[in-house]
């Protein structure tokens, strides 16, 4: 009852902040929701003489956003336009989009517009092109369609970002991702309005760009995988048409083995080094006492600086335990000579170098929370991300930092490749109401940033990953803060998240490869839907302490099928809900589900003895076939028994036990429908 009561509050909340609307208004499928909406009776139904117009000032992206904009609502509709291209100063098109100047990519850029559709047609004004292309990708979650067309409703929309910074880290580092990956995640990025790609370029795994002035570090530490310069610029560019900046990551002086594979006498320890293979912390660190480090770095940076033109630039620094720093000697007279008591001292000594160097080539330096110290300059931007560690408060570095006088991001609660569901990332604020921060504090807290780190993704399953979760994140960090009824979410989400693949995401598509892969060629159709009650086994247990999997393993196994908030098993809790609230009328919608899946277990079975990656699969279909049928056995009978609880704890033992790296995410409702049977005779 709480929770409904709390439910109902912040639907309240939406209702003001869009107005005294009727429920219907919840039908659009916007995501992130505007700032201000005002919907209005009528529709502009969507024709062969569709055209855009562009005032003078328009530029050269904004034409080729509208002209992609005019392709994908043509593909939507299935509406043949007399029109392909933008035209210019035509008063008489249906789409008029006004601008005020080209905008820059740069932190807090105006990304606001205004949205006007009437009867005459469609006004998108905006303070720059890249305001406009954000009103774009609104106008285009705005078609829909009835009996007879598509068609836009008739609406006014007053749009802008709440932070300026809102981010997807992309680690290629761990698993290289070819850049046809990459740009239909920037096209998806730029559909949720997400602004930022930061991109983790370097680890222990790998070195992934060109360097033409320290060439080993792509020869030796990329088993050829890398981008060349030339791809480099032609992903910064593919960004910028989509109004997104690109910040590079440079992880240093810890996670550098790949690195030190290529230049060994930049190491701590006189050792050779070899790529690492698998997942975790490692010990090869860069020596902050060797002056070629600073060489080699400042020759990098100094050329890869040319490559990014945005003015920050990210070199990580997190994780760094310096066990090679306490068993070098040479280390250790210099740490002492220096008054430095501890490794992060000397790690201080070693960023404030950095900080210097990209100082002169124009940059703002990045790092993660672990460079904040006292001595470093308030210009560097820390990035939060241990806020759930050692029980302090999500995000408790990011306000550290900002009462320190830092601009902060916060990646606390939105690391996705840990398997959490939608909702415990939605529910993350970058700046809650309980932040305790100044006005001038609060503005320092730029966003946000999504992080997809790389051990367990492949080209095959990053998307799959990454969307369409992002895409309620991405809300987090664009709409008003009062934007958080996680069933209203859910409803749009399941829109976005097809126009995503629509758009060129995989996330969607890909499961049924790798099914197809499991099954040999035979039906699917049983697996399809066991993957609907599956989720992967959630933080990083699935490869727990990084070395059952190495970076060259399988990922094309049921666990890289499944993945978070399992839509049957959101379906079942809620039909355990309503049988609970009235058993009579709600029994056989729930007798219908488990019908279904010991049917399905059927299914499955024909996988028996056809090949050995079904072996663990069909245990896991056992599992929920046998408390299937149980729960049916109970629930014809009058009252459980002693006996009955005892079978149902072995099942339930059973059903619990993880297989194939996956979980079934419906036992939570099993216990609680058994648990309201055993106090209650039907």
């Amino acid at each position: 009852m709480k929770r409904l009561f709390m439910i109902t509050l912040i639907t309240i909340g939406v209702t003001q902040l869009i107005g005294a609307q009727s429920i219907d208004d919840y039908s659009y499928n916007l995501m992130p929701w505007p700032k201000e909406i005002q919907p209005v009776e009528g529709k502009f139904v969507l024709k062969e003489d569709f055209t855009i117009s562009l005032q003078e000032q328009a530029t050269k992206r904004l034409y080729e956003a509208a002209t992609r904009f005019l392709r994908r609502m043509s593909g939507r509709t299935g509406v043949f336009m007399e029109q392909g291209f933008p035209q210019k100063n035509n008063h008489q098109s249906s789409l008029i989009i006004k601008i005020g100047r080209e905008g820059k990519l740069i932190l807090a850029e105006d990304e606001s517009y205004t949205v006007n559709v009437t009867s005459k047609g469609i006004l998108l004004e905006a303070a720059t092109d890249i305001g406009a292309m954000r009103g774009l990708e609104t106008i285009l979650q705005l078609v829909e369609p009835d009996v007879h067309s598509f068609y836009i409703p008739f609406i006014e929309i007053k749009d802008a970002p709440r932070f300026p910074w809102r981010g997807l880290m992309i680690d290629v580092a761990r698993h290289y991702q070819p850049i046809d990956v990459l740009k239909r995640n920037l096209d998806a990025m730029a559909a949720v309005k997400l602004n930022v790609f930061h991109w983790h370029l370097t680890d222990d795994q790998g070195f992934r760009v060109e360097s033409k002035t320290h060439p080993k570090l792509h020869e030796l530490g990329s088993d050829g995988q890398y981008y060349s310069q030339h791809e480099i610029r032609e992903i910064v560019q593919y960004a910028s048409d989509r109004g997104i900046r690109v910040v590079p990551e440079f992880d240093v002086p810890g996670h550098a083995t790949a690195i030190l594979a290529a230049y060994p006498e930049l190491g701590s320890k006189n050792t050779t080094y070899q790529i690492e293979r698998y997942a975790g912390v490692f010990d090869p660190t860069l020596d902050p006492t060797n002056e070629k480090t600073y060489q080699v770095l400042t020759d990098v940076f100094t050329e890869m600086t040319k490559l990014f033109p945005d003015e920050y630039f990210h070199i990580g620094g997190d994780e760094n335990e310096g066990k090679h720093w306490n068993e070098n000697e040479k280390i250790a007279t210099f740490k002492k000579e220096r008054g430095f008591k501890t490794n992060h001292d000397l790690q201080t000594y070693f960023n404030l170098r950095i900080q210097k160097i990209l100082e002169k080539l124009g940059k703002k330096l990045v790092g993660w929370e672990e460079i904040m110290t006292p001595d470093m300059p308030t210009s560097a931007v820390i990035h939060s991300w241990k806020g759930i560690n050692e029980g302090v408060l999500p995000g408790s570095s990011l306000i550290q930092a900002s009462k320190k006088g830092h601009q902060a991001i916060l990646s606390t609660g939105y690391y996705i490749d840990r398997m959490h569901n939608v909702e415990d990332h939605y529910l993350i604020d970058p700046l809650p109401d309980s932040s305790g921060l100044s006005d001038i504090e609060q503005q320092r807290i730029l966003g946000g940033e999504v992080t997809m780190w790389g051990e367990l993704v492949t080209p095959l399953t990053l998307d799959s990953r990454i969307w369409p979760r992002t895409a309620a994140i991405a809300e987090r960090f664009w709409s008003p803060a009062s934007i958080k009824d996680v069933k209203f979410m859910k409803r749009r989400l399941h829109t976005i998240s097809f126009r995503l693949e629509e758009l060129g995401s995989t996330h969607l598509k890909n499961r049924d490869v790798i099914l197809r892969n499991i099954a040999n060629g035979h039906s699917i159709d049983g697996l399809i839907k066991l993957t609907k009650v599956c989720q992967p086994i959630k933080v990083y247990s699935r490869n727990e302490g990084g070395t059952e999997y190495k970076s060259f393993s399988p990922f094309t196994l049921f666990a890289d099928a499944c993945t978070t908030d399992a839509s049957d098993a959101m379906v079942f809790d809620e039909l355990v809900d309503d049988f609970i609230m009235n058993p009579k009328k709600n029994r056989r919608p729930l007798e219908n589900i488990l019908d279904t899946w010991i049917q399905n277990h059927e299914d499955v079975l024909q996988l028996k003895g056809k090949t050995p990656l079904s072996t663990e699969i069909l245990k896991l279909s056992s599992s929920l076939s046998e408390l299937s049928i149980f729960i049916l056995k109970v629930l014809e009978q009058d009252g459980v028994s002693k006996a009955d609880c005892e079978v149902f704890l072995k099942l339930m033992q059973n059903a619990k036990q993880p297989r194939v790296d996956v979980e079934l995410v419906v036992n939570p409702s099993f216990s609680k429908l058994f648990t309201y049977l055993k106090k209650n005779e039907l």
